[in-house]
């Protein structure tokens, strides 16, 4: 699995989201996490395997998340489908 690690120096939560390449909303998430200087990793699900891109799914599925891009998971417990400004700040305490 392709996944990217960002720098950041707010480092405080482990932070991964799923994403797709041509999705604006996940674009705008990215941004957001960068305009914030916070450390994350993302995955572009449509350019992962098939077989990466369904364990992603079940990852997802199994935290009660949806199928819906972007998705952010802060510390491998909190999930945040969409773009959710507010959400994002909280679950990151900005």
């Amino acid at each position: 699995m392709n996944i990217v690690k960002v720098q950041g120096r707010n480092n405080k939560h482990k932070v991964r989201m799923y994403a797709l390449s041509t999705c604006i909303w996940c674009k705008r998430t990215k941004q957001f996490l960068k305009d914030n200087d916070v450390e994350y990793e993302y995955v572009d699900v449509d350019l992962a395997s098939r077989e990466d891109a369904e364990i992603i799914r079940q990852e997802i599925r199994e935290k009660g998340g949806i199928m819906s891009f972007p998705v952010t998971i802060v510390d491998d417990e909190k999930i945040i489908n969409g773009y959710r400004v507010e959400d994002i700040k909280e679950a990151l305490e900005l």
